[in-house]
C-alpha cells in the first residue's frame, strides 16, 4: 500500500517537473492503436462534425481517456482486492470508455439517418446542370464547394483518383463504399457509365440519370413526409396516454376520497 502511493507521488512529480511526459508518451503509442479505429469512424465524424474535424486528434482523445481509465481503475484495485478478474474488468471498462464517442457517432447518425440520405439525391441534382456543360470529373470537382461537408472529402479523394488515371469503376464505388447512404452505389455506377459514353449518347445517359434522380428525390420527400406523419401520430398517441392517465388517477383519487368519507 504504501509503495503504491509513494509511486503515485514521484510519478506526479516527474510528471510536473516534465522529467516524464505522460502526452508524448500517448501519441507515441497511438499509431499502435490504429488498428482499433472503427471503418465508417471517418464517416460518422464527418456527419457529426464536417469535414475540417481533426480524426487523429479525437481518436488519440479515446485512447488516451481509456488508457487513463485502465491505469486509474488497476490502481484502485491495488489498493484492495488486486486478481485477474480485477485487471480483467479494468481492461474491459477502459474498452468501453474507448468504444462510447463511437457509440454516440452511431446514435446521432441513427437519429439523423433521414436528413443525410436526403443530401445525396439534391447533390446529384446539381451535379445533373454541371454534367450538361462538363465531363463527369470536371463537374464532379467544380461541384465540390457547393457539396455538402459530409461529401466533400471523399470528392476530392474521388476526383485525384480519377485525374490519377484510375478509369475504372473502383473510385466511384470507393466513394460509395466510404457514405454509404441510401442508393449511393447504384448512383455511383451511373455516374461511371455516364462518364464512359461518347458524346453521341451522352444526351441519352443523362436523361436516364436525370429520371434516376428525379426518382431518389421523390423517395426522400416521401420519407420525410413519412417521419414528419410517424413523428406527429407518436406525439399524439402520447398526448392521448397522458390525457387519458391523468384523467384514470384524478378518478382513482376521487373514488378514494368518497370512500374515506
Amino acid at each position: 500500500m504504501e509503495f503504491i502511493f509513494i509511486a503515485i507521488i514521484i510519478l506526479f512529480i516527474l510528471e510536473y517537473g516534465r522529467k516524464i511526459d505522460s502526452k508524448r508518451f500517448i501519441g507515441d503509442a497511438e499509431p499502435y492503436f490504429k488498428f482499433l479505429m472503427e471503418d465508417d469512424y471517418k464517416f460518422l465524424l464527418n456527419v457529426r462534425y464536417g469535414e475540417e474535424i481533426d480524426i487523429d486528434k479525437l481518436f488519440g482523445n479515446r485512447i488516451k481517456n481509456a488508457f487513463i481509465t485502465i491505469v486509474f481503475l488497476i490502481f484502485i484495485f491495488l489498493m484492495s482486492n488486486f486478481t485477474f478478474i480485477n485487471i480483467l474488468l479494468a481492461f474491459i471498462i477502459g474498452f468501453i470508455v474507448f468504444k462510447q464517442p463511437y457509440f454516440g457517432l452511431q446514435r446521432y447518425y441513427k437519429a439523423n439517418l433521414s436528413r443525410i440520405d436526403q443530401m445525396l439525391p439534391y447533390y446529384l441534382k446539381s451535379l445533373e446542370i454541371l454534367i450538361q456543360h462538363y465531363t463527369v470529373p470536371v463537374a464532379i470537382r467544380r461541384s465540390i464547394e457547393t457539396a455538402p461537408d459530409i461529401f466533400k472529402s471523399g470528392l476530392r479523394t474521388l476526383v485525384a483518383k480519377i485525374e490519377a488515371g484510375n478509369s475504372t469503376v473502383d473510385p466511384y464505388m470507393d466513394f460509395a463504399k466510404e457514405y454509404p447512404v441510401r442508393d449511393s452505389m447504384r448512383m455511383m455506377r451511373l455516374l461511371y457509365r455516364l462518364g464512359l459514353g461518347s458524346q453521341e449518347n451522352k444526351q441519352e445517359q443523362l436523361i436516364l440519370f436525370a429520371r434516376t434522380v428525379s426518382t431518389l428525390q421523390n423517395k426522400a420527400r416521401e420519407q420525410k413526409y413519412k417521419n414528419r406523419l410517424e413523428r406527429m401520430e407518436n406525439q399524439t398517441m402520447a398526448m392521448l396516454f397522458a390525457t387519458g392517465g391523468g384523467i384514470l388517477l384524478l378518478l382513482l383519487l376521487s373514488m378514494m376520497m368518497m370512500m374515506n368519507f
